[in-house]
């Protein structure tokens, strides 16, 4: 693969980041991760930073998404979640693995980003009541 279709998958990972399909961001990075694996070709450090970067961007944002549906769909039915409760729902539902930090994490990052209404004590995700 040459250094100009190697950037235009990076910029199609960017896209549908934007796009907000991270999943399918992914499926590229991965094999673009593959390729640099294999060492066969000698991709600069800027081209190789951008890909795991946008790697890592993908991959928390997906797991962002999983969660957020997860707790959305659950949040009706209790007023508070323990951080292992919701990482055996996300197994269940998902089949994704997300290590308790990781997930610990990005609830954190979901409520920076004001998508999720909730505090985190100790290890219970408590509900906030959603304002008008």
């Amino acid at each position: 693969m040459d250094t100009s279709k190697f950037n235009e998958n990076l910029e199609e990972i960017r896209k549908l980041m934007i796009q907000e399909k991270y999943s399918e961001a992914l499926v590229i990075s991965s094999m673009l991760k593959e390729l640099d694996k294999k060492g066969e070709y000698d991709f600069s450090y800027n081209m190789m930073h951008k890909l795991y970067q946008l790697d890592s961007n993908s991959r928390s944002a997906f797991h962002q998404q999983i969660l957020l549906k997860i707790i959305k769909d659950n949040k009706n039915e209790k007023q508070s979640i323990s951080l292992a409760e919701l990482n055996q729902l996300v197994k269940e539902k998902s089949n994704l693995k997300i290590g308790g930090e990781i997930l610990k994490k990005e609830v954190e990052l979901l409520i920076l980003r004001d998508l999720l209404k909730c505090k985190i004590d100790g290890n219970q995700i408590i509900f906030l009541p959603d304002l008008p």
